[in-house]
């Protein structure tokens, strides 16, 4: 199946510069076309020159003969300027504002043109009589901008069909995911409830109770996380919670259980800072923010956890000290599967943004990072 999707891409990306190179090339030719066809029509208006020169014996400019002037007014589209040598006089056509151009303004347009087609001469009986210097025509100067614009319109074309492919793959990720989420809970689920009856047995043999309450507030936490990963790929029901306790109690628990090698800090105002929150994916987000941030220190190390409060917003700022995030990553890190753990599903942070930014409509990033010096990770709420 992979096989046969890389021959697919290859087969188009072949096909599109094919198609783009034959454009091209058929463009080339038209464009060549035209040239030569302007050419010919200024080779035809000199030898009319030429010819009304000879006939009268005299050197004319633009206004001197009706022929001349017939012959100018078949060419309706391409800029000209007639150089007459005897006098030193311009003549203008199919320029705009032609007539209040300045000498100087015409002899700069002259440059221009001798750039773009090389001038004709008029001659008589061996002299040059006449220049004439002119333009492209504006179906000319389409044509030559016509293959970038099929480009570009293949590009934009291209990168579409690259977002719908990316958004449906991202899509799928999620119902994966979300998936496998659920399933986590409820195969979770069964054992849990065994545990909870081998509890009560424990209590019936007088064990003692120090030990039973340990198992109890583990299977608490069990619970916890199997109500966490049953939420998700659902709508989560949000309540007014105070956002400095919530903080506080992720913290006492991971506190708690993490090593004595790992130093943590807690600064946090000493008031309730109302906010619209389910308390238990919240809780599962900081853990998630400083669980990453243990294994990036590789266990060894300062957390710290502040909360700052706005008019309008909240901010919980989770900092290490470990190995740092490369910029490049900054934003790749929330990308479902993506991991620079050697073991890890790419999960975590991933969870962690839809559960901030899709449930709880807040904003979560990368505010800093330095390699060997550290990462801050940043949540940001709305505060009721």
């Amino acid at each position: 199946m992979e096989i046969n999707t890389r021959l697919t891409r290859t087969l188009i990306i072949v096909f599109s510069m094919f198609i783009i190179g034959l454009v091209g090339y058929n463009t080339y030719l038209f464009y060549n076309q035209l040239k030569e066809n302007e050419r010919d029509k200024m080779e035809i208006f000199s030898k009319a020159l030429g010819e009304m020169a000879e006939t009268s014996n005299s050197e004319l400019g633009l206004d001197e003969s009706p022929l001349i002037i017939e012959v100018i007014r078949s060419n309706t589209t391409t800029p000209l300027i007639l150089h007459t040598l005897k006098g030193d006089s311009y003549d203008l056509s199919n320029i705009p504002n032609g007539d209040q151009l300045s000498r100087e303004e015409i002899e700069d347009m002259v440059e221009a043109f001798k750039q773009t087609n090389p001038p004709i001469e008029t001659r008589y009986e061996g002299d040059v009589l006449n220049i004439i210097y002119y333009g492209n025509a504006p179906i000319i100067t389409k044509v030559k901008y016509y293959p970038a614009a099929i480009l570009l319109v293949i590009m934009l074309f291209v990168g579409f069909i690259y977002f719908f492919y990316q958004t449906t793959k991202s899509a799928e990720q999620n119902k994966l995911w979300a998936g496998m989420a659920k399933e986590t809970a409820h195969q979770i689920g069964t054992p849990l409830s065994s545990l909870v009856g081998w509890t009560e047995i424990l209590k019936a043999e007088n064990t003692n109770p120090a030990y039973i309450s340990e198992i109890e507030k583990d299977i608490s936490r069990l619970q916890t996380i199997t109500e966490r990963f049953s939420k998700v790929g659902s709508k989560p029901k949000l309540e007014e919670r105070d956002v400095v306790r919530e903080t506080q109690l992720a913290y006492d628990y991971l506190k708690s259980r993490t090593s004595k090698l790992i130093h943590f800090e807690l600064e946090l105002p000493e008031k309730k800072i109302p906010v619209m929150l389910n308390e238990q994916l919240f809780g599962w987000t900081v853990e998630n923010l400083v669980k990453n941030g243990i294994d990036a220190m590789k266990g060894k190390g300062k957390i710290s956890i502040k909360i700052t409060e706005q008019t309008k917003t909240v901010t919980i700022h989770v900092t290490d000290t470990g190995k740092g995030i490369p910029k490049r990553d900054f934003k790749k890190i929330f990308t479902p599967g993506f991991t620079t753990k050697k073991r890890g599903w790419g999960l975590g942070l991933s969870l962690a943004k839809r559960i901030i930014e899709e449930y709880h409509e807040g904003n979560i990033k990368v505010l800093k990072s330095a390699p060997n010096v550290g990462t801050t990770m940043e949540i940001q709420l709305k505060r009721l």
